[in-house]
C-alpha cells in the first residue's frame, strides 16, 4: 500500500483499487485508523487527540489531492505523493 504522506511520525497510505466510500489508512505509534475524506475516522481508532486533529487538519487542505489520488488509485495508475502537514 502506497505512503502517500508522512508528518510528525504519522504514516498515511492509500489502496490501489480500494473499495468506497473514499478514504485513507493512517497509521501513528503503532495503532490504526481508517478516515474519510471529511475527517471522521471511519474504523479503528488513534488514541492521540494531537494526532487525530492533524490528521483532520492536513485533509481539510489536501481534500483536492486526496480526490485525485483516489481517482488515480481506482483506474490503476500511479498515486502521487502529497505534501505533508508543517
Amino acid at each position: 500500500m502506497p505512503i502517500i504522506s508522512q508528518f510528525f511520525g504519522i504514516i498515511i497510505r492509500m489502496f490501489y483499487d480500494d473499495h468506497n466510500p473514499p478514504h485513507i489508512h493512517v497509521e501513528f505509534q503503532g495503532q490504526k485508523a481508517i478516515f474519510d475524506f471529511s475527517g471522521n475516522v471511519v474504523k479503528g481508532d488513534l488514541r492521540s487527540n494531537t494526532a487525530r486533529r492533524l490528521i483532520r487538519e492536513w485533509i481539510d487542505i489536501r481534500v483536492s489531492q486526496l480526490e485525485e489520488d483516489w481517482q488515480l488509485a481506482r483506474e490503476g495508475k500511479p498515486i502521487k505523493i502529497i505534501e505533508p502537514l508543517t
